[in-house]
């Protein structure tokens, strides 16, 4: 039969072989948290050029852009 000290040691080992382990998930979610974000700003940058490059240059320049940076611009302002 195995004493109280023994269980209680494994215990205690597994839950130290467990943190990182944890921490390793942890970080994996918050890179995929930034991943998803990022995606999801060049996705609404990409929106956002498509329905401005159909514009005549005159209808940019109200707007105070300019073809020749156009995607810069657009790509620029979504960046979070």
């Amino acid at each position: 039969m195995r004493s109280y000290e023994e269980v209680i040691g494994n215990v205690l080992s597994a839950g130290e072989t467990a943190a990182p382990f944890l921490s390793r998930i942890k970080s994996l979610m918050k890179g995929c948290a930034v991943w998803m974000s990022r995606f999801a700003d060049n996705w609404a940058a990409a929106t956002l050029y498509d329905s401005l490059r159909s514009l005549s240059d005159a209808e940019l320049r109200k707007r105070g852009l300019s073809r020749a940076t156009l995607a810069h611009d657009v790509f620029q302002s979504c960046d979070s």
